[in-house]
Parts: C-alpha cells; sequence; structure tokens
C-alpha cells in the first residue's frame, strides 16, 4: 500500500505521459546513486589494511575500477542528457 497508493495518485493525477518522464527521473536518480556504491567498495576491497588477507587481487581491483569508472562517465552523460532534454 505504501508504494501503490503514491504510485496510483500520480497516474491519475498528472496522467500517463507524466508518468513516464516520473519513472524516468527516479531511474536517473538511482542510476547516479549507484557510483556512491560501486565507488566505495571497489576502494575499500583494494585496501591491504582494511581488508588484510581477503584484499582483491590487483587484477581485479583494476578491473573493477575500469568498471567503477564506465559507471560514473555514464552517468554523467545520463545527467547531461536529461538536463539537456
Amino acid at each position: 500500500m505504501i508504494a501503490i497508493i503514491p504510485a496510483a495518485a500520480v497516474t491519475i493525477f498528472y496522467g500517463e505521459a507524466q508518468t513516464a518522464k516520473l519513472l524516468i527521473l527516479s531511474q536517473v536518480v538511482l542510476s547516479l546513486q549507484l557510483s556512491f556504491a560501486v565507488v566505495p567498495l571497489v576502494w575499500f576491497t583494494a585496501d591491504r589494511k582494511k581488508m588484510g588477507e581477503l584484499v582483491a587481487p590487483k587484477w581485479l581491483v583494476i578491473f573493477a575500477a575500469l568498471i567503477a569508472a564506465v559507471i560514473v562517465a555514464l552517468n554523467v552523460k545520463l545527467l547531461v542528457d536529461f538536463v539537456r532534454g
């Protein structure tokens, strides 16, 4: 009920076209939050002081950092595209 009532209210009040825009905005926000989870995860798993013997191997850290950089770059592009319309 907590999730359905606001979604139904927005759909009824704004119509289907505005609901689609709201869905896109929510996905942009969720996508931007992904960077704030992935970057610290890569950083912490690469730190031998924090992880001890469970530290990630160097090749995995490089691969994960590359993926994190791609995520950040795509988020910047998404944000620019969203602002431009």
